[in-house]
């Protein structure tokens, strides 16, 4: 491609700011443009890290560091590489609710964004490959932004979500950033403030709903899959009343993966897992109980009913294990407002003697006796110290997951789950959780981040060639996470440390890629696993620039 020397400084996927060679400066006509002075890449993350460490805030941190993924994408890439524990949270889960709800104010560019309107989808096959510019895209993160975190319908604004969530995939399973496209649906947005307000940088109407938008979502999957033939999509924040339906329109037609119903559901099931191989005990021998049942809980309380099937269990024997609370209580097949993914799981009144009583958290731990908890409700301190102490006195090792982030929003502090079950609770949060220490023993608590598991997904689904992401490929996924922990030691977490986030993602990137190739799932042929899955891992280091042309005049 033809480029004057400005556009190669102005381009993230081109530029190496002051690490360009002697050599490179006369051949790209950089002389004059950088400054004189050569610098290596590890010199340029010695001091961007230092750069970063003066920044007051975590949001100020993560606008400093779009700003270097702006500008050099093998630096971002690289300084994330060394620090992905202290920069998880930062570029993406808590810190990106702030930069959503703020997005039209902080805009300052796109970040290799490609907005697409329900208002001008005569534009939208135009808008789509000008975003692509020529690159060859595997994956691409979608969102309609209808349900961002926890914080709800953020419009446009959520395209930061499926921004940051890319990230995670190169930083952590190494995706090849040039073959990754963030996409926003925009359909409007039910947001009032973002509508009455004159910055917001979306569609000014009401959402829609409906034939209209299903027929713009399916426009977009039929243009990104004619342009794309080896395309991964994920599905990302979609509202309650779409999600699913997205989801089963075409999981069984094309590469496609809702981290909200599947990740989330995987990562959990991880957890579960985990917990188990240190408690020893048998997973058909739990009491699930979801305190939650919107798209996550609904997806989480699906996965794990599907390994009690997987483990030999018949599905009417298996739903007898499960139960699932919402704002109306104990849900009820009888109620006239049950979603399709609430309805396997909703319990019959004859089932109880007193099933109109059944209309909180606290009254259906009493009557069910859970052995496993798990809360995605968003309703902070709901797991109070009497229904944890309830579920205790029934089980030896409760397990006791809450789930909803960010922080604020938490069911309940992992420390308290610990001092109020004696040490005896098996913990997993959404949010990064410190130690716990209590009576001697250091309790490490797990995070179950979605962030474990969908860059490995992704990199061995891609890797393997796949058509379709299967059942099996994701149970794979959980188990080999659920694998690694450490089962011996006092207070060992369920969950591995994110810590190690790049090793477990290769991990879990070779478990679902043999898993495709033994489901024959994969497109192409693949003699050995390893060397396909090894092969597309991107690292970040700079290359000789090839195959550009530079025109030296402007």
């Amino acid at each position: 491609m033809n480029y004057t020397p400005e556009q190669i400084l102005a381009n993230p996927f081109l530029n190496k700011g002051a690490a360009f060679t002697k050599e490179e400066r006369n051949e790209l006509g950089l002389n004059g443009l950088v400054p004189p002075a050569v610098l290596t890449l590890d010199q340029q993350v010695k001091r961007t890290y230092a750069q970063y460490q003066t920044k007051v805030n975590d949001l100020e941190k993560r606008l400093y560091l779009m700003d270097i993924f702006n500008t050099n994408t093998v630096l971002f890439y690289k300084l994330f590489s060394e620090h992905v524990a202290e920069f998880m949270p930062v570029v993406y889960d808590p810190t990106i609710a702030d930069t959503i709800e703020n997005y039209s104010a902080l805009y300052l560019q796109p970040q290799n964004a490609t907005y697409l309107s329900i208002d001008d989808q005569d534009n939208m096959e135009a808008a789509i490959m000008n975003s692509a510019n020529g690159r060859d895209i595997r994956l691409i993160v979608v969102t309609d932004a209808e349900g961002i975190l926890g914080i709800g319908d953020w419009g446009t604004q959520g395209v930061d979500i499926a921004v940051g969530k890319l990230m995670v995939y190169t930083a952590a399973a190494g995706i090849d950033p040039s073959q990754v496209l963030p996409v926003v649906l925009d359909a409007g947005t039910n947001n009032k403030a973002l509508l009455d307000d004159d910055l917001y940088l979306g569609n000014r109407h009401e959402r829609v709903y409906g034939d209209k938008y299903h027929a713009f979502v399916d426009k977009f999957v039929e243009i990104v899959e004619r342009r794309f033939p080896n395309l991964y999509l994920h599905f990302e924040d979609f509202g309650r009343s779409n999600a699913a339906e997205i989801l089963n329109r075409y999981k069984d037609k094309i590469t496609t993966f809702n981290d909200d119903i599947q990740g989330t559901g995987i990562i959990v099931l991880a957890g579960l897992l985990g917990a188990l191989n240190i408690s020893k005990q048998k997973m058909t021998d739990q009491v699930y109980l979801s305190f939650g049942a919107g798209t996550a809980g609904a997806g989480i309380t699906s996965r794990i009913y599907e390994e009690f099937i997987q483990e030999g269990m018949s599905p009417e024997e298996a739903k007898k294990h499960f139960y699932m609370v919402d704002k109306q209580g104990l849900l009820f097949d009888d109620m006239t407002d049950l979603t399709p993914e609430q309805k396997p799981f909703a319990r019959s009144r004859s089932e109880f003697s007193n099933p109109d009583s059944l209309t909180n958290l606290e009254a259906v731990v009493k009557e069910i006796h859970p052995t496993i908890l798990v809360g995605t409700s968003t309703v902070p301190g709901t797991f109070t110290e009497s229904i944890v102490k309830e579920m205790a006195a029934h089980t030896e090792r409760p397990i006791i997951f809450p789930l909803s982030n960010p922080t604020k929003l938490a069911e309940a502090k992992a420390e308290d789950l610990i001092k109020w079950t004696d040490g005896k609770a098996l913990v997993a949060t959404g949010i990064p959780a410190a130690d716990v220490d209590y009576n001697g023993v250091t309790y490490q608590i797990g995070q179950a981040n979605n962030a474990l598991v969908y860059p490995g997904l992704g990199l061995g689904t891609i890797a393997s060639t796949a058509k379709l992401l299967s059942d099996s490929m994701i149970s794979a996924a959980a188990h080999s996470l659920g694998g690694i922990v450490n089962t011996d030691a006092p207070g060992a977490a369920v969950l591995p440390p994110v810590t190690k986030l790049d090793a477990f993602s290769q991990t879990v990137a070779l478990a679902v890629a043999k898993q495709a190739v033994a489901d024959g799932l994969n497109k192409e042929e693949i003699k050995d696993v390893e060397k396909a899955v090894a092969d597309m891992k991107w690292v970040p280091e700079y290359q000789p620039l090839n195959n550009i042309t530079v025109n030296k005049e402007g």
